[in-house]
């Protein structure tokens, strides 16, 4: 009996080690398969091009393909819910954009939660916007813009590609900072907000500036500002708000990697490796240079510390905006 209960207690001792090995195994030998990379827009938008250009770069550092799957609609949500449901296990990682944050705060019956169903890979870019106006408009900087704009209100209109998204929010910001009464006209995506803007319909709108940038060159808008925190080296004359009329602003479209809560921590680290060294590669760098996008990059928890804060910051804008999805 002595010695049974001695073999009892050694195999109990010894479970965990063997439970524990392939999960080791598997991490040790992590990727042996394709990875899939779940893009929550259409393809062939300035998103999916940033993200199949590090898919193909990780892809290749790796050893293994990375196969992006394009899961649009309902502002990225349904591919945010088709990540949450894949397997923590690596092989599932989602390319997000700042509509991570922003569709938890519009969204009330999402059955998800992006703070808690997600571990964060890291921060990849951002893509700066621009405060564009019609040429009609009596100014030609961002303070006679807001002079203007104060001397005049309800007198203005301004465009975005749609309620509730990061072109709408950071318009809504400036305007409320700025104290100016204007009338939010949101289309059905950034194409169509951009030809009423070219043609007049409407004053102003901040744009990505990968889309804002061929209009501005043929002189049919006025870019007045950008509103991340540095200048773009696409439009290098042009001033943020920040160094002008509202110090301290920011607002850009970000974008990053995460996977579903539970994929081990030796993964995340590995992928947060990788996608490190693929942003500071020559392919991606000088891709991203040429759409005028912001290269970031971060730690696991960093990242995850700014989506938090980007949820609480974006949740008040939201608010003051009166906007909801459902």
């Amino acid at each position: 009996m002595r010695h049974t209960s001695r073999l009892i207690a050694s195999l109990l001792l010894a479970v965990p080690g063997l439970l524990l090995a392939p999960a080791q195994a598997q991490t040790d030998n992590y990727p042996d398969r394709a990875i899939t990379m779940i893009v929550p827009f259409p393809a062939g938008g300035p998103t999916d091009i940033v993200a199949r250009l590090m898919a193909k770069q990780m892809g290749d550092q790796m050893g293994q393909s990375i196969v992006v799957e394009n899961r649009g609609g309902a502002s990225g949500t349904i591919g945010m819910q088709a990540a949450v449901n894949a397997k923590a296990d690596g092989y599932t990682i989602l390319y997000n954009t700042s509509s991570i944050a922003l569709s938890s705060i519009l969204y009330k019956n999402l059955s998800y939660n992006p703070e808690k169903d997600f571990a964060a890979v890291t921060s990849t870019a951002t893509v700066p916007m621009v405060l564009l106006v019609h040429p009609s408009v009596p100014a030609n900087n961002i303070q006679e813009f807001v002079d203007y704009a104060n001397k005049n209100p309800g007198k203005l209109s301004y465009a975005s590609s749609g309620a509730g998204n990061v072109t709408h929010l950071t318009a809504f910001l400036f305007s409320q900072s700025a104290n100016i009464d204007a009338v939010h006209v949101p289309y059905r995506g950034s194409a169509p907000a951009m030809i009423d803007l070219v043609g007049g319909q409407v004053d102003y709108m901040t744009n990505t500036l990968n889309d804002s940038l061929q209009f501005v060159r043929d002189g049919r808008l006025k870019a007045l500002a950008i509103t991340t925190a540095e200048r773009s080296e696409q439009l290098p004359d042009v001033p943020t708000l920040a160094e002008t009329v509202m110090p301290g602003f920011e607002s850009g479209a970000w974008q990053g990697i995460v996977a579903p809560t539970g994929t081990p921590e030796a993964i995340i680290n590995r992928l947060n490796e990788e996608a490190l060294k693929a942003l500071q590669s020559e392919e991606v760098k000088s891709q991203l240079d040429q759409q005028g996008t912001q290269i970031l990059g971060s730690t696991p928890a960093e990242y995850q510390a700014y989506i938090s804060s980007e949820i609480v910051r974006w949740g008040k804008v939201i608010e003051a905006a009166g906007v909801s999805i459902d």
